[in-house]
């Protein structure tokens, strides 16, 4: 009949512990629509390819594996790893009994009776073990070791988040540099051009077909090409700078290809939204933190419960160094009991209260975390988008300025009726454009980066 009441409180404690503490559901977010300009409406990502195969140039990938390896921000990323799993491990040892040992010697003086009389002197001699283990019975443990695997998932988003960033950052440096190389040979070769036409200029003034305005007006003009190197020099320079900073290394050339020798090899497929909450770290990183604000508001609610602990000792005492470590001094119990804080209930309710609105903040931060998602995702699609068509107008706006400088020239070496400064706006308008033409490129490819970034890419 004893053991029907104990198992019956027993049944009573687990049921009521299961009301105390709930498992962790996924929230269900809203990802309908939450990009436009969805390339592929299957569930294939861009995602999912590795960036040692989405960047087909070696040079760069062999500095991309280069900043993974000595990048500092990744390096203090993968240390909050090595902390939460040491936290991990912490709250797996709270299962297990607490041990210690104690060994003392005590001397004490006692006067007998109280105050009057003989002042005695006594050695208490103690060698003793001691454990206590608290009971799970509210599931207060569990939910703070599910609450440390959150953390510790948690962090290791954040790392693979700073991974994504960095190789993007590498990529788009990288791609400056070619961008920045190509403009500088467009302007040298602009340059001598323009000093070869100075001369030519000077032939046709010679011939009275130009006045000597004309030469000034071409000289002009080869300076005002001239004069952008030296800014665009300075460009290459820091953009080298940035790159090296990336790489943890000093100042110093960075080795590289040419933009002509970059290839888009890899189709741009989007997926679906919904699967930004599987390959984006931030997002996940955010649904993490959610997922451990859960289970510390779990943890506050066991603290309105008594908590169950049971503790054992064992050892010698004596007040005799001779029978000390004898039969005559062993001793052992031990001891189970609840205890509950009477005077500290304003203290549980602050505490969950403080974990609640942590919850609520962890749950707001996830569907902001989608919806920045979306929004990249979205930009980077439009740019990419956009960029192509500028790409394809400048095409045509270059063949005709082509035509136009082409045209001014031979109809001034022709005709004295020609008007030098057409030859100087055609050839000022040819060299805007050409210009252009490489940024055209560089918005391109810097939008196939932050697509891939933003799908979450570099994960692999």
């Amino acid at each position: 009949m004893k053991n029907k009441y104990i198992g019956a409180v027993i049944l009573t404690i687990l049921a009521a512990s299961c009301q105390v503490t709930k498992p962790y559901k996924r929230p269900e977010l809203n990802t309908q629509g939450l990009y436009r300009g969805q390339i592929s409406q299957d569930t294939t990502s861009m995602a999912g390819i590795s960036w040692k195969q989405f960047f087909s140039d070696t040079t760069l990938t062999a500095l991309i594996a280069q900043g993974l390896e000595r990048n500092p921000d990744l390096r203090i990323a993968m240390q909050h790893i090595v902390a939460a799993k040491a936290s991990l491990q912490l709250s797996k040892s709270a299962f297990l009994p607490d041990l210690s040992g104690t060994l003392s010697l005590k001397q004490s003086k006692l006067a007998f009776p109280q105050g009057y009389g003989i002042i005695s002197s006594t050695t208490q001699y103690d060698l003793g073990l001691g454990s206590s283990w608290e009971a799970d019975i509210w599931g207060k443990l569990r939910s703070a070791k599910r609450g440390a695997l959150a953390g510790l998932l948690r962090t290791e988003q954040a790392q693979k988040a700073i991974q994504t960033q960095l190789i993007a950052d590498i990529a788009g440096n990288y791609y400056t540099l070619l961008v920045l190389d190509q403009q500088l040979a467009i302007l040298e070769k602009t340059r001598n051009n323009r000093f070869a036409d100075v001369k030519a200029v000077t032939m046709l003034k010679d011939a009275n077909i130009l006045n000597g305005a004309a030469i000034s007006q071409s000289e002009a003009n080869a300076y005002a090409a001239e004069i952008a190197i030296p800014a665009v020099k300075n460009q290459i320079r820091e953009t080298e700078n940035a790159l090296n900073l990336l790489l943890a290394l000093p100042s110093g050339n960075v080795m590289r290809t040419t933009l002509d020798q970059q290839k888009l090899d890899i189709p741009l497929e989007t997926g679906i939204p919904s699967q930004l909450l599987q390959n984006r770290p931030d997002v996940k990183q955010a649904e993490y933190a959610l997922w451990e604000a859960f289970e510390n508001t779990n943890v506050a609610k066991t603290f309105f419960y008594p908590a169950l602990m049971i503790t054992a000792n064992s050892g010698f005492t004596s007040f005799n160094f001779r029978d000390w470590l004898t039969s005559l001094g062993l001793f052992g119990n031990v001891a189970a009991g609840l205890t509950q804080p009477i005077f500290n209930r304003g203290a549980n309710k602050a505490r969950l209260a403080t974990a609640q609105a942590r919850q609520e903040q962890a749950a707001i931060e996830l569907e902001k975390s989608m919806l920045a998602a979306g929004r990249e995702v979205s930009d980077a699609l439009y740019a990419y988008e956009t960029a192509g068509t500028q790409r394809d107008i400048r095409v045509r706006q270059l063949a005709s300025l082509e035509k136009a400088v082409d045209a001014n020239k031979k109809l001034l070496r022709f005709s004295s009726t020609t008007n030098y400064t057409d030859v100087l706006t055609s050839e000022q308008s040819l060299l805007a454009a050409q210009l252009d033409a490489v940024n055209d490129q560089h918005r391109q490819w810097l939008a196939v980066i932050r697509l891939y970034r933003a799908l979450g890419g570099g994960t692999r």
